[in-house]
């Protein structure tokens, strides 16, 4: 059963071979014989036609050749096209953030879409689901959190705890991330920084220690855990994002992890969130990824299985599904 695919995600030129997991996601379809095709988000478009009451969502989108030889880019594209995004059998949105105007905007085009060929992650989940707000639904497994943009709690909260992790809600890859200390002196200004003078609401989450042995990223597939790996920071840092440095071990799923996936799964499928990435620090659940979880190549390395292609073999059946 041959299948058609659109990946809405980031330029090729930024594809990371041997770390981007949508890239492993479209090699694994290509390798088995399903036509893959690329679009930026900004390539989407859509037609209203009066007369007969239709509206279409579209794409001008490029075929992609997938190549892990160092001297071919890491995806080719040939002869751009206009398709309507009905044509495809399933559409993988992974663009990575921040969520901005044109991230909104592209959710709503794709949304006119729904129903006629399979959406993942769901556009109205993604709209939903703020990456750091959408754990908030889940609070029996988090640590101690405050979201705020008033100083005053936010110093309250840190006396408290003594030490808090401070975040802004739109960041992204470890970007804005501060370790606070009360009594530091500099925690006025973190404050000021992070809520840009008290204008927007922050996240606030008491320490945990256990971030020192790494924060485990979960991979969920339709509410199942595909498996684990564990990103260390390095020394000196906090944060433990690839981005910023972290490294990467292996990371079999304790007692704790198959707690947290039982208490997101249910949530996870009737918001159409089908494949996330849930961030854990000692058995806690810190966010929830849904725009481009990363991961799935080091995974696979980690546990000998081909990851990539399980999550292929779940379009497959979807798909074959819904046909």
């Amino acid at each position: 059963m041959a299948l058609r695919l659109l990946v809405v995600m980031d330029p090729p030129s930024t594809v990371l071979v041997d770390a981007d997991t949508s890239f492993a996601l479209m090699e694994a379809a290509e390798a088995r014989g399903h036509r893959v095709d690329h679009a930026l988000i900004t390539d989407l478009c859509a037609e209203v036609e009066p007369a007969s009451g239709q509206r279409r969502a579209g794409v001008r989108s490029r075929r992609a050749r997938c190549s892990r030889d160092p001297s071919r880019p890491p995806i080719t594209l040939l002869d751009e096209e206009r398709a309507w995004l009905a044509d495809y059998d399933a559409v993988l949105v992974r663009k990575d953030p921040p969520f901005d105007a044109n991230y909104l905007w592209a959710t709503q085009v794709l949304e006119l879409a729904r129903g006629e060929t399979l959406i993942v992650n769901d556009p109205r989940g993604l709209r939903e689901a703020n990456e750091k707000l959408y754990a908030l639904h889940f609070p029996s497994v988090m640590p101690r959190t405050l979201v705020s943009s008033d100083r005053r709690e936010l110093l309250a909260f840190l006396r408290e705890h003594g030490k808090i992790v401070l975040k802004p809600l739109s960041g992204a890859g470890g970007d804005g991330v501060f370790l606070v200390t009360e009594g530091d002196l500099n925690t006025n200004a973190i404050i000021e920084t992070v809520t840009t003078l008290g204008r927007r609401l922050a996240m606030a989450q008491e320490f945990l220690p256990a971030v020192a042995r790494g924060d485990k990223r979960v991979l969920v597939l339709d509410g199942e855990p595909l498996g684990g790996l564990l990103r260390v920071p390095k020394a000196g840092d906090v944060r433990s994002n690839i981005h910023v440095g972290g490294s990467v071990e292996r990371a079999p799923l304790d007692a704790d992890d198959l707690r947290i996936v039982e208490a997101v799964r249910d949530r996870l499928r009737a918001d159409g969130l089908y494949f996330v990435g849930l961030d854990v620090i000692g058995g806690k659940l810190t966010e929830v990824n849904v725009t481009s979880p990363t991961g799935i190549q080091q995974m696979s390395r980690f546990d000998g299985v081909d990851h990539s292609a399980r999550v292929v073999d779940w379009i497959e059946r979807r798909v074959g599904a819904g046909r």
